[in-house]
Formats: C-alpha cells, sequence, structure tokens
C-alpha cells in the first residue's frame, strides 16, 4: 500500500494541470450543489421550528356570532382529529383615525385575548407588555435583526372613527397571522365583535387537502353560513419558503452542468493518463506492481485533488448559503441566528462528489488492470494505425491549406476523446447561453418600470414618531408648492389608502392623481391594459391569486366605510399585496382622504439641466417637514442572482477551457514525434499553432451551437419554475430574450473556450526541439 500511495502522489505532481482541472471542476459543482441542496432543505426548516414553538394554528377559523353561539363553538375542541384549540375569541376590524400611529394602516384586524400563551398560537411579546386592562392594545409588528432596538414608538395610541383611543402597550408576533392587533376580552366587547375567532391544531394537517378534511369535521354540525373565512398554515408557510425557493431552480441547473462536467473531464483525465502513459503502467507492473494496485494507482491520482476540491468546495457553499438564508428569511420575524443548513447536506457532498468522482474515474483505469506488461511497454502512445486515416486523406485532398486539413482531421484519432472534449464545451457553452438569459431576464424584472419609476424624486411628509419633524402645510398646499418650484416639470401624488376587500382581508390600495400621464404599468403588465377609467383598478397577480380573482373579475372595495365596486383590468407582475386604481374613484365617494390614515407620496419629475442637490435644498427650505429622496429601483436579490449566475457560468466555462487545454496536451505528447517530423519537413511554428488550434476549433462549433440550444431550452424551462417559486407571473417579453445579435455572439462561445484551451499548449509545442523529439521515439 505504501508503494501505491507514493506512486499516486508521484504522479499527481507530474500531472499538474489534471490535478488542476479535477480539483476546480469538483469545488465548483461541489458548492454549487450544496447551495442548491441546502436552500432547497432550508425553504421551510425555520418556519416549521419557529412555528411548532409557537404551537401555531394549522387553521384560523372566522364565525358569524349571530349564527352560532361561543359555547357550541368552544364544545368544536372536542371534535375528531383536532389536537387543540383556543378561543373563541371577540374578533372584528377597527378602522384607523387621525391621530394613530402614523406606522399603522387601517383597517386592524383586533382579536380580544386574556393572555399571549394557550395551546394554540403563543403569540411572541418581543417589546413591551400584553394588554391587561380596557384602553390598551398590543400591535402585531415583525421583530427588528439582529436585536436591533424597536423601531416603533413606546405609548402611541390607535384611535377609532368613534374617537375611542387605545394605548399600544406592546408590540407581538405570530407567524400564524392571526390578528393585527390584540385587546383584552372586555374592550372587545366595547368594540362589539363582528366575529369569533377559533384556532385549531390538528392531527393531520400535512396538506391543503388534510387541513381542509380536518376543519370540516371539526366544524360538523354547527349552522350552515356560521363558517365566514379560514385560512391555512400552509398558505404562510408557502410565503415564507418562496424567498429562497427562488434560487433553488436556477442553482440547480448550475450544479447539474458541473456534475456533468466534472463527470466528462475526470474521465478524460484519466482515460488520456492511462493511453499517455501505456508505458509507465508496463514499467509498473513489470516491477512487481498488480493490475488492482496500478488501478488504484490511478484512483488514487484523481481522488486527491477531487478530496482537496471537495472539502473546500463543501466549506464555499455553505459560506455561501448562510448569507442567501438570512436574506431570504429577512423580515419574517423567525430568529435568524438558527437559520442554517443541514448538517446532512455537507456530509452527503463530502462522501458523494469523491465517490461519484472515482466511479467516473474507473472505467477508463480498468483499461490498465487488462494490460500485461508487455503489451503495455510495447503499445507505446501514439494511436492505432489507420484509426481517422480515410477522413484524413479526403480533407487532404480538398483545397484546404495543408495545416487546417491536418487540423481537422486529428479528432477523428480518438473519438471517445474528442467526444468527451466536445461535451465538455458543450456544457460550458450551455451555461453561458443559460447565465446570459438567466441575467437578461432578472435585469428586466429589477429594472421594470413601476408606476412611481418614472419620476426621479419621491417627496414625503415627515412623521415626528420617527424623530422628524411634520409637515407645516397640508396635501393640497404641498402639491401646489411643488408645482411652484423652479425646475419642476411634473408632479404625481400618490395616496395609500387602507380599504377593505369584501369577503378578504385589508389591503393598502394606491390611488393616484395630478400627472398620471407619464405613468406607465406596461413594463408590469402579465395581462391586461392600463387603467382608463375610475372604475378599473390593476393587481398583482399575488393579490389575484390569493382571493381567486382574475382580469375581467369585479370586486367590491369598502373606503372608509362606503363601497366602491371596480373592475380589474391588469395583473401585475408584483409578488406584494399591491392595488392600484384612480384618484377620480376615490373623489366619486366624497371622503377627504387625509381623514383615512393615509399617507401621501409626491412623484416629481425635473426639468432637463435642473440641478437635483438644489431642487431637493428647494423643497426643504418651503417646509421643513419635506423628506426628500431619489426612486430606488435597485434591488439585492437582482444583484444577488446576476452574480451567482456570471461567476458559476465563468468558473465553469474555465473548467471546459481547461479541458479543452488538457486534450491539446495530451495530444501534443502523444504526437511529438508527429510533429517533430512535420516541422523537419518545412511546416513553420505559425502552421504548427494553425493546425492544433483548427483541431479544437472544430469541436467549438459544433460545442458553441448546440450548447446555445440546450442553454435556450434550459432558460424557457427553468424560468417560470423559478417565478412560480417567487410567486411573480412573469410577462412572456421577459422570456424573450434571445435577440440576433445576442445568438450570434453565444454560438461563438465554444470557439472562444477551444481556440483559448488549444493556443497556449499549442505554443509551448513549437518550443519543442525537433532532433530531441525525434530522437526519444
Amino acid at each position: 500500500m505504501s508503494a501505491v500511495w507514493h506512486a499516486a502522489r508521484a504522479a499527481v505532481r507530474r500531472r499538474r494541470l489534471q490535478t488542476l482541472v479535477i480539483g476546480l471542476v469538483v469545488l465548483l459543482s461541489t458548492a454549487t450543489m450544496v447551495i442548491a441542496t441546502g436552500l432547497l432543505d432550508s425553504a421551510s426548516r425555520p418556519f416549521d421550528r419557529a412555528f411548532g414553538k409557537q404551537h401555531g394554528a394549522h387553521a384560523v377559523a372566522a364565525f358569524d356570532p349571530a349564527e352560532v353561539s361561543a359555547q357550541r363553538l368552544a364544545a368544536t375542541a372536542e371534535r375528531p382529529g383536532v389536537e387543540a384549540s383556543a378561543g373563541p375569541f371577540g374578533q372584528t376590524s377597527v378602522s384607523i383615525a387621525p391621530g394613530s400611529a402614523a406606522f399603522l394602516s387601517g383597517p386592524l384586524t383586533v382579536v380580544g385575548r386574556a393572555d399571549a400563551g394557550g395551546s394554540v398560537d403563543k403569540v411572541n411579546v418581543w417589546s413591551g407588555r400584553w394588554a391587561e386592562q380596557p384602553g390598551e392594545i398590543v400591535v402585531n409588528q415583525t421583530p427588528p435583526a439582529n436585536g436591533s432596538a424597536p423601531p416603533f414608538p413606546a405609548d402611541a395610541e390607535v384611535v377609532t372613527p368613534d374617537g375611542t383611543k387605545l394605548t399600544i402597550v406592546g408590540y407581538a408576533h405570530t407567524l400564524s397571522r392571526t390578528a393585527d392587533a390584540w385587546v383584552t376580552p372586555e374592550q372587545m366587547t366595547a368594540l362589539h365583535p363582528t366575529a369569533q375567532q377559533m384556532l385549531y391544531r390538528f392531527s393531520s394537517a400535512a396538506t391543503k387537502a388534510d387541513v381542509e378534511r380536518s376543519v370540516e369535521k371539526a366544524t360538523e354540525g354547527l349552522p350552515k353560513g356560521s363558517l365566514v373565512a379560514t385560512q391555512s398554515y400552509l398558505t404562510i408557510k408557502e410565503d415564507v419558503a418562496s424567498g429562497p425557493g427562488v434560487y433553488v431552480p436556477f442553482l440547480m441547473v448550475f450544479g447539474i452542468l458541473g456534475l456533468i462536467v466534472a463527470v466528462v473531464i475526470v474521465s478524460n483525465v484519466i482515460s488520456g493518463a492511462v493511453v499517455s502513459g501505456f508505458r509507465h503502467i508496463g514499467v509498473l507492473k513489470s516491477l512487481g506492481f498488480t493490475p488492482r494496485q496500478v488501478v488504484g494507482i490511478y484512483l488514487l491520482m484523481v481522488s486527491l485533488p477531487a478530496l482537496i476540491g471537495c472539502v473546500l468546495g463543501t466549506v464555499g457553499g455553505v459560506l455561501a448559503t448562510d448569507p442567501l438564508l438570512t436574506n431570504a428569511f429577512q423580515g419574517t420575524g423567525m430568529d435568524l441566528s438558527g437559520v442554517a443548513i443541514s448538517w446532512w447536506v455537507p456530509v452527503a457532498a463530502l462522501v458523494g462528489m469523491p465517490l461519484l468522482v472515482v466511479l467516473a474515474a474507473a472505467v477508463p483505469a480498468m483499461r490498465a488492470h487488462r494490460l500485461s506488461a508487455a503489451e503495455a511497454i510495447s503499445a507505446g502512445s501514439t494511436p492505432r494505425r489507420g484509426r481517422g486515416l480515410g477522413i484524413q486523406r479526403r480533407l487532404s485532398s480538398s483545397s484546404l491549406p495543408r495545416s487546417v486539413s491536418l487540423g481537422l482531421g486529428q479528432p477523428f484519432t480518438r473519438p471517445a476523446r474528442t467526444v468527451m472534449t466536445l461535451v465538455a464545451v458543450l456544457l460550458g457553452a450551455t451555461t453561458t447561453a443559460f447565465a446570459t438569459g438567466l441575467a437578461s431576464t432578472v435585469t428586466e424584472f429589477g429594472q421594470a418600470k413601476s408606476p412611481a419609476s418614472s419620476a426621479q424624486l419621491v417627496v414625503q411628509p415627515g412623521q415626528p414618531q420617527f424623530g422628524e419633524t411634520a409637515p407645516k402645510l397640508d396635501d393640497a398646499q404641498t402639491e401646489k408648492a411643488l408645482r411652484s418650484l423652479q425646475g419642476t416639470k411634473s408632479v404625481t401624488v400618490r395616496a395609500h389608502v387602507p380599504v377593505s376587500i369584501t369577503g378578504s382581508k385589508k389591503v393598502v390600495a394606491e390611488f393616484w392623481r395630478g400627472d398620471t400621464s407619464g405613468l406607465d404599468f406596461k413594463d408590469q403588465i402579465v395581462t391586461g391594459h392600463q387603467i382608463e377609467a375610475p372604475g378599473q383598478v390593476a393587481a398583482s397577480t399575488a393579490f389575484l391569486r390569493e382571493r381567486g380573482l382574475h382580469v375581467g373579475d369585479r370586486l367590491t372595495m369598502e373606503v372608509g366605510g362606503k363601497p366602491v365596486r371596480a373592475t380589474i383590468v391588469a395583473s401585475l407582475m408584483s409578488n406584494g399585496d399591491l392595488l392600484y386604481a384612480d384618484w377620480r374613484a376615490l373623489s366619486a365617494l366624497d371622503l377627504d382622504a387625509t381623514q383615512l390614515n393615509s399617507r401621501f407620496q409626491y412623484l416629481v419629475q425635473v426639468s432637463p439641466g435642473t440641478s437635483v442637490a438644489e431642487y431637493v435644498d428647494a423643497v426643504r427650505s418651503t417646509d421643513p417637514g419635506l423628506y426628500t429622496r431619489p426612486t430606488d429601483s435597485s434591488s439585492g436579490f437582482t444583484r444577488a442572482v446576476i452574480g451567482l449566475s456570471v461567476v458559476l457560468a465563468l468558473m465553469l466555462a474555465t473548467v471546459a477551457g481547461l479541458g479543452v487545454f488538457n486534450t491539446v496536451v495530451l495530444n501534443t505528447r502523444e504526437r511529438r514525434r508527429d510533429l517533430a517530423t512535420l516541422q523537419s519537413l518545412g511546416m513553420t511554428p505559425r502552421q504548427v499553432v494553425g493546425m492544433t488550434v483548427t483541431s479544437m476549433t472544430a469541436l467549438g462549433v459544433i460545442g458553441g451551437v448546440l450548447g446555445l440550444v440546450l442553454g435556450v431550452l434550459a432558460h424557457r424551462l427553468i424560468m417560470p419554475i423559478a417565478s412560480e417559486a417567487a410567486k411573480v407571473e412573469l410577462p412572456a417579453r421577459m422570456l424573450d430574450v434571445w435577440q440576433a445579435p445576442v445568438l450570434l455572439l453565444l454560438s461563438l462561445v465554444g470557439v472562444v473556450i477551444t481556440v483559448l484551451g488549444a493556443y497556449f499548449p499549442a505554443r509551448t509545442t513549437t518550443r519543442m526541439a525537433t532532433a530531441e523529439a525525434l530522437r526519444s521515439e
């Protein structure tokens, strides 16, 4: 065993290029698969852990108190399949009146609970305390990340339209999303509950169908129509999992491509090492090495760099996964310190990747097992006589230059090696094409013009509770003042107005007025058209999905207690719960939007040549309570996806180039005598380089074209999967990113890979002394 080890170490030192190629490709493949598998594994685990810790509700059910009594609801806790329950709790919707905490948007779903504990939905009170007496309220807010100080003011108030004031005594959070705020049962009685809330945990709740069946069993026998609404925890779980889940599809593509490249290149390296080392194998066997020991030497020669690459790739993958997970789960209210990939992911990589490499190397290594010492020593290192001669003769009779005809015929002398090299080039070109399409789609997604993106500046009234100066001017005065400033081109007013949707949860709608002609939804429209009349609204795909609505449907909004009927005319590319409407729909209700706890923003376009800095100073001078910021369309997700795709594509293309480099080195070593003979017959060094590069360029053309086709197909297949994971529908134009110039450049990727991979070893060949090469044979 010691002799095998020493021989393998010597082979690693002799074959530095092959060692580098194997190490790099295994490192890349391992890191990519660790990231993809880690994100896939962790997409739901943090939620499951936090949900279990809080004894979250599998189902939240709201009942009509006029149809069913609290006693009958409490009795549902004894129904088959109900593992635990809490309630009934009084529930109502509370509108927000002026004087309320400005960070709140109503109406609020308020529930009356005596405490934060219980057998179901243990609410996490992360700041302050629970409401203990009438006049107090606890607000549901996501706790700040990294344990930072709460950004919400203490002792702020919630003011109801009838003048009732509720002092905020605490901030809490629940993953079950059972309420926007909580008060004592006595206070709830004073607020006149409109529903009774029951929280259930079921013995069977793994799927949506399980939850639905369990709810049916729990409410069986109750009066028809008493169950007003239900909410499944699986919907929340899907929302949380969509963060890391969006990265997984395209990372899996890179990981699988990396694995295939690893197998191909490792097989090619070992096959080449066996062929070029026939005499070395014969010498080893003549010195007493058994066939198994010879195979062991070649497998160890591969295993050493593969193991190093695997360890480094695993460490890099784990380090890269942690920030991706933290970013994906940011803002969910979960403890991010516990967000990490499972232990089995790096262990599986450390075991699986070296095993895969050894299996890939075993088939060509067995060739060394079969050769006897005499056969190996006499075989030499040149191809068998007659291989590819017919094709070479036909090429030589053509009008092509001799160096080109000889180069084009060379791949046929080693068909197996040629096929593996072609596959490596094809995969490198596929990766580049896929990464290009991915980057183009994500860039268009990040730059899609939102209704606010046409403006350069956003002016917003200050909020005193956050340490800002209160504005002196009201809404109408602010708009008039901005229009009067020198350099103002247009002013559009955007009001975030809380509305209720009949049969659904609340939403903050955006109403627009002013210079709305510049508002442009067309970049975000998936289906439908822009808003053209007051009775029309546009909604995000997430809004429509959650409520089971479609373009063309009508919905009823309740604004300030008044109903508004509107038609949905467009679905917009967004995963937020968004609704857009024309200001005229609000004006028709004869309501003062400033009395609806609305938040106003003024979107300003300045005239060409206007100094933005001077304009901001002018706004500040007009009213110190107006705060101006530039519009920002940048996206951390966009940067992360593009950065990852570029890095991974470059790495795989580099590895493919190294595979070509390795093939050319093996070919030139095997053909030293042929090359020396050609040079002695008058072939110049430039012609030798041209011949060698030509031999690989043909593979580059074929691999580039096929790789482009596969890359485009992969893009069209993976992007809808990724968008589905993110719960975003993409317009068709974001998938049609392939323009003729781009396709032409991408078709040349294979040629670039092969030329760069072949040129440098070809130049080295021309420096070989002709007499020495002939004598060595």
